[in-house]
């Protein structure tokens, strides 16, 4: 299994948009699901900490991540602009290019 995970600094203005954007059904988790081998997403909120979010992305394996990558390199941009005035600060924890 390969694992993407997320955080995120969210204004409280943008809670309900981020949380429908960035949930587990949202538009994050059904673009990945087009593509074969992804395993699901699941949203944190942090309970001490209000507007900071994880995501956790999974997939069968880096081949599937890297797949999904090519083939839906212009939604997953689209998708990435569209949602990109959610949040004030974002940065990739643990996956494949973190290093």
């Amino acid at each position: 299994m390969m694992v993407r995970v997320w955080e995120y600094d969210v204004p409280e203005d943008s809670v309900a948009d981020f949380e429908r954007v960035y949930g587990a059904d949202g538009a994050w988790a059904k673009l990945f699901s087009s593509s074969e081998g992804f395993e699901g997403t699941e949203l944190f909120v942090s309970l001490s900490r209000p507007g900071h979010y994880l995501t956790v992305d999974r997939f069968q394996d880096e081949a599937s991540w890297r797949r999904f990558q090519t083939d839906h390199r212009d939604a997953y941009l689209e998708l990435d602009a569209a949602s990109e005035g959610f949040t004030v600060s974002e940065r990739e924890l643990a996956g494949p290019d973190v290093g």
